[in-house]
């Protein structure tokens, strides 16, 4: 068993909506995730999405209302809603899903990015 601090691993993350494992439980995959600009609308047909902000201001687009977070807060997309992550500033962000899900669900395109592993101190 390994201990990892969040915040530390975020601080090796450097380029932005590339998500990297921090952990996984049971089926689920634990990720880190700089945040900034604005992602793709999309959704997730089989699995709920859930976003934590641990610094920034993340607002989630839905085509009924966004939904905007601060440090700390916890929201979860449902799935097969459609959405798209905007980050005006850079966010830090822990996400929850289960393993094998893509970051751009049904959408696709060049925003796809495989799930990184993050760089351990030997």
């Amino acid at each position: 068993m390994t201990v990892t601090n969040i915040l530390a691993a975020l601080g090796t993350i450097t380029e932005p909506w590339q998500p990297h494992r921090l952990t996984s439980v049971n089926d689920y995959d634990v990720k880190v995730v700089k945040l900034h600009g604005e992602f793709v609308w999309h959704s997730h047909p089989d699995t709920d999405e859930l976003f934590l902000v641990v610094a920034g201001s993340l607002t989630i687009q839905l085509r009924d209302g966004d939904v905007v977070l601060g440090p700390h807060d916890v929201y979860v997309v449902p799935r097969g809603v459609e959405h798209c992550p905007r980050a005006d500033e850079e966010v830090w962000a822990v996400l929850v899903e289960p393993q094998g899900t893509v970051n751009t669900g049904d959408a696709g395109g060049e925003r796809t990015a495989p799930l990184r592993e993050l760089e351990r101190p030997a």
